[in-house]
């Protein structure tokens, strides 16, 4: 799936080392103390500056806590945030900090002495900065800071330490181990999910759920469903609270019972439907909120998740800052309510810049318990397959069978391959598709940034066709695959693709040459396909760049379908 202006060009950033000076290491006393304030970003930006406004708190990645700092550094910016800090004079400081993201630095300036910084490149994970200072005779406070580094993607910083005297105004208060969640309720069901919903505790940093007495989940909002769940039985649910202190006693026990019937969200998948891909970063597409979406897209693919340093395994990151704020909290209340709504919200692997492997049986568990944990963490109904640089189907299919077997039947599975991808059944993604019949919902190929391709009968069909469409359709519906596992995949608007844009009324055309044998190019099909599923686009963002054009219509169309 292409993510235009996505892709980060980096600058070659000469960097000296830094000469660190210790006056005098010392022990640490008794009356030690952290006199950073605010030092978890628990408080918003509290007590801290950022320059040219490049900084904010966001839920996730944390360190600790239920916040951290995320600071982007723009233009001549190098994201500064700065905070000032009592300190005793003629004493020693060890200034600490957890980071991650792009370049990342740590200092103190004002000591009286010596002022010292230090450093780290860019880092997938966590890592802590960590160096020591030692304060002038007639010091009594320092500025502590942290920035990125000019041109660099945003960096990340939490649990800020000047440990060392107390300098007079003190730490902040030690947490208490927070009170036992109340109102815990079952907010609504499925086939295979229960979905809850309590009170917020104060001093709560996340919550924990229990299914049966075993921890199965935490978040950090004040709800979660609880997915994979048996048809027709009935399951009891306990809440704790947790912080840096501990965690709570358990609720009171509330039972949930499953439906006889229907699937993940609300219900079942309408005949015909439209798949559209929603982005999870700002690539010049208007920038939207999962509710904001039209409620022509009856799926929604969140695009993307991540690949983690654990082979096969993903991760899933709400890009908060570029969102313009949405929290994690909004993003899987907006998904329960899409679900209300009958919809239903999947979460993509791939992309145009996807590095995500399965290649091996240990990599097969790993993503599928990687995408299985996503769908118990957010409300996910299902996985989109959108890998373009390569697929195994033998471990691809080990790894969505076990992904179906946690899930239950009501798991969504969708795929979008490439042209090149579905030209013969002996292609890797095809024989994917083949072999897990029984399980996937739809496989919507990308009729764009393609080549000249062959049809089903044999000719040669240039992209931005009506038979560009239906012969390549054509081969899928006589490869195997059902009718209603077969949708045509295009992009929204001119800037949503390189290539193959093509208006909504040929989209249409397309469509009813295939179900009903009318509107056709000079290619027709030997037979009509009325279960055809319908279409998809990349992506729902350029949709409404575009006035929601290719939804109002093709949407429309879709549904109209017999």
């Amino acid at each position: 799936m292409p993510v235009l202006g996505k892709r980060r060009l980096w600058a070659g950033v000469a960097l000296a080392a830094l000469a660190l000076s210790f006056a005098g290491t010392g022990q640490a006393s008794a009356a030690d103390i952290n006199n950073a304030k605010n030092a978890g970003f628990e408080s918003g930006l509290t007590n801290w500056t950022c320059t040219a406004g490049s900084g904010t708190t966001v839920s996730s990645p944390v360190h600790s806590g239920a916040a951290a700092l995320k600071a982007t550094p723009a233009g001549q910016d190098n994201a500064q945030c700065s905070e000032s800090v009592a300190v005793k004079p003629n004493s020693t400081y060890t200034l600490s900090a957890w980071v991650q993201g792009g370049y990342s630095y740590l200092g103190v300036t004002g000591t009286g002495t010596t002022d010292v910084s230090t450093w780290t490149p860019d880092t997938t994970s966590w890592k802590q900065l960590s160096t020591t200072f030692t304060t002038g005779a007639s010091t009594t406070s320092v500025s502590v800071y942290t920035h990125g580094w000019y041109g660099q993607a945003a960096y990340y910083a939490d649990d800020i330490s000047v440990y060392g005297p107390d300098g007079g105004g003190g730490s902040d208060p030690a947490p208490t181990v927070p009170a036992t969640p109340t109102g815990v309720s079952v907010s609504s069901t499925t086939s295979s999910s229960v979905s809850l919903a309590w009170s917020a505790v104060s001093g709560a940093t996340g919550y924990n759920v229990y299914q049966n007495g075993t921890k199965i989940t935490a978040v950090t909002g004040t709800s979660a469903t609880v997915t994979g769940l048996a048809a027709s039985t009935s399951y009891s649910f306990q809440v704790t609270a947790t912080n840096s202190a501990g965690e709570s006693g358990k609720s009171t026990a509330v039972t949930g019972t499953t439906t006889a019937t229907g699937g993940n969200g609300g219900g079942t998948l309408p005949k015909h439907a439209v798949t559209g891909y929603w982005q999870n970063f700002n690539n010049g597409a208007t920038v939207q909120k999962l509710s904001a979406v039209s409620s022509q897209y009856d799926i929604i693919a969140v695009a993307f998740a991540d690949a983690t340093s654990t082979p096969g395994a993903v991760s899933f990151t709400l890009d908060s800052s570029g969102l313009g704020g949405y929290t994690v909290d909004q993003f899987k209340a907006d998904i329960a309510a899409k679900h209300a709504a009958g919809k239903k919200v999947i979460i993509s692997i791939g992309g145009q810049n996807g590095t995500i492997s399965v290649s091996d049986s240990t990599s097969a568990t790993n993503f599928a318990n990687s995408v299985y944990s996503l769908m118990q963490t957010y409300g996910f109904d299902g996985v989109d397959i959108d890998l373009e640089n390569g697929i195994n189907a033998t471990y691809m299919t080990q790894a969505l069978r076990s992904l179906s077997s946690k899930a239950g039947s009501s798991l969504v599975i969708t795929m979008a391959p490439q042209t090149i991808d579905m030209q013969s059944t002996s292609n890797a993604y095809f024989q994917t598709a083949l072999n897990i019949k029984d399980i996937l919902t739809v496989v919507n190929m990308q009729y764009y940034n393609s080549g000249t391709m062959l049809g089903c009968d044999g000719k040669v069909y240039g992209q931005g066709t009506v038979d560009f469409l239906t012969a390549l359709a054509c081969i899928q519906l006589q490869g195997g695959l059902a009718p209603s596992q077969v949708g045509l995949g295009l992009p929204a608007s001119t800037s949503a693709a390189g290539s193959g844009y093509v208006s909504p009324t040929i989209v249409n055309n397309a469509l009813d040459c295939l179900t009903a044998g009318t509107n056709c190019g000079t290619f027709k099909p030997s037979k009509t396909y009325p279960d055809l599923r319908g279409a998809m686009t990349w992506s729902t963002n350029w949709d409404a760049a575009a006035g929601s054009s290719w939804s109002n219509s093709v949407g429309a169309h879709v549904h109209a379908l017999p």
